[in-house]
């Protein structure tokens, strides 16, 4: 984008003035019961709920969600009844519902209010979203992986995100740290979690209805429940994997490739959803075909990997997956298969919606050097990246992958090509001008990192490099990747997207300072009407 076209501020909390943080302890709500309820993550569409609840003791009879006048018994979801899925259909756009949780009419938790998202059609002032990534981390492993922010850290990062009124909130990537056989465990035939601390997987066994089952809630739940409880009982949520989420790290070796999941770890993957956080409902612009989509044991029509937030004709952001079908075809292979980059293609180009936002579990703009990437840059003996010597196992299709993506977004003269991601645990901004043969410098894409909730296991401390440009690529920096926690809220109106970044570092900053983070930076984009 040429530099006419956007704003920079520094620490503004000017831009948020139309809607101000609200005090601490009013998003607590302590006259709020939770009950028998352990925690809850609903998402939305404009006529549509998808919503997760587990229990803190399971339960024989079915539970009912009432929303308004339409009634919806549960999906009980692992053996036991703990984990339970409401999906209520038939609702009205841009209405507020109340919503009652029962079981043999008895309220398992007080009541609670969650709105539909307005109608394609319409247009909306603005909407807020609140973006990050990596907020898994279980406590137990901090001392064997290294440095990871606690959970009471998360949980007052999050809770110092919420007080800015999220309309929805996306979490991209690395809900879960429990790699089963990364890291050089494969080798051994040893699992990368360490075994003191954890219940063994049985591989050969299925996941629901073994001691599976209790080994996944062991390892899952406390780095999902006790973060997010019952807070976002009231903010659609819009939940997607990367590697972690499917427990293994993304690498290569002579003994063990970690991707596309086999059968055992793609099981784990689609359970850990299945029980905690909801899918992506449909959308009337995403083929219902997509992988991952319209699965016969999930709610009808909702998709696994490939999501859309639709917010009336306002904005269209777009998240997809780059791990469960990443594909080792050499020069043909993809991050995502190709009816998804049609999709992804048609999306960017149509003018239906003001704002369409790029979202993948893979960064562009950025290489640390490691296997799963877009890029071939690899890290030398020296301790620098470099894009001449051969990365063991990288797929160059996946480059080329990446370039026609670029080129379809930036191709809109239109719209702000503006892409957000995660993956890295770091917070970044940068203007993809050039990458190899392909030319953006008229219209460059837009290419941002949310930052990371939780983890902070540097790059430059686990890989030996932070984040960098890639050599292919030409880039205006306007925030240097920063390995710090954050997270960053995007601001849609119809001529304009204002992101705002947050940085909170545990080696500098003490943690009384997270009740009142304020943005570092703000950058505006502009419309090209």
């Amino acid at each position: 984008m040429k530099r006419r076209d956007f704003v920079k501020h520094a620490a503004a909390m000017s831009a948020l003035a139309w809607m101000p943080p609200l005090p601490e302890f009013s998003l607590h709500d302590l006259n709020w019961n939770a009950g028998q309820v352990d925690h809850i993550l609903p998402t939305a569409n404009h006529e549509r709920f998808l919503i997760k609840v587990s229990l803190r003791e399971p339960i024989q009879a079915v539970p009912v969600l009432t929303a308004g006048r339409t009634l919806v018994n549960g999906q009980k979801t692992d053996s036991q009844g703990f984990f339970w899925t409401f999906d209520v259909t038939g609702l009205q756009p841009a209405t507020e519902y109340e919503l009652s949780l029962t079981a043999s009419k008895k309220p398992l938790c007080d009541s609670w209010k969650l709105k539909t998202f307005p109608a394609p059609g319409d247009l909306p002032d603005r909407l807020r979203v609140l973006i990050y990534t990596c907020a898994g981390g279980h406590d137990r492993l901090r001392a064997h992986e290294g440095r990871r922010l606690l959970s009471p850290k998360r949980e007052k990062l999050l809770t110092r995100a919420l007080s800015y009124r999220p309309d929805a909130l996306i979490a991209i990537g690395d809900q879960v740290y429990w790699d089963l056989r990364g890291n050089g465990a494969a080798r051994k035939g040893l699992s990368a979690a360490p075994p003191e601390l954890a219940m063994p997987f049985d591989r050969d066994k299925p996941v629901v209805g073994t001691p599976n089952e209790l080994a996944l809630r062991d390892a899952a739940g406390p780095q999902i429940v006790p973060l997010y409880s019952t807070r976002l009982r009231s903010t659609p949520v819009f939940f997607f994997h990367d590697d972690h989420d499917y427990f293994e790290n993304d690498e290569a070796s002579d003994y063990f490739i970690s991707f596309p999941p086999d059968p055992f770890n793609l099981e784990l993957s689609r359970t850990l959803q299945s029980w905690y956080y909801p899918e992506f409902l449909p959308d009337h612009n995403r083929p219902a075909n997509l992988g991952g989509s319209s699965a016969g044991d999930k709610a009808p029509g909702v998709s696994e990997c490939f999501g859309t937030l639709r917010y009336g004709r306002l904005a269209e952001l777009l998240m997809y997956d780059c791990r469960r079908f990443l594909s080792l075809k050499g020069p043909t292979g993809q991050f995502v298969p190709q009816e998804t980059e049609r999709w992804i293609s048609r999306r960017v180009q149509d003018n239906e919606v003001l704002h369409t936002v790029n979202i993948p579990s893979t960064p562009m703009g950025w290489t640390a050097g490691k296997w799963g990437e877009w890029y071939p840059d690899y890290l030398n003996v020296e301790g620098k990246l470099t894009d001449q010597l051969n990365k063991p196992y990288w797929q160059s299709g996946w480059n080329s992958q990446h370039d026609r993506i670029l080129r379809a977004i930036s191709a809109n003269q239109r719209k702000i090509p503006l892409m957000i991601s995660g993956d890295l645990h770091a917070i970044g901004a940068t203007r993809i001008q050039r990458s190899n043969m392909e030319e953006f410098s008229a219209h460059p894409v837009v290419s941002i990192l949310a930052g990371p909730l939780g983890a902070d296991g540097w790059p430059s401390g686990y890989r030996g490099t932070k984040p960098l440009p890639p050599k292919s690529l030409d880039v205006a920096q306007d925030i240097e990747a920063l390995e710090e926690n954050g997270f960053v809220l995007a601001d849609f109106t119809p001529g304009t997207v204002e992101v705002h970044f947050f940085r909170f570092s545990p080696d500098r900053d003490s943690e009384d300072l997270i009740a009142d983070l304020l943005p570092f930076k703000t950058l505006t984009y502009n419309r090209h009407d």
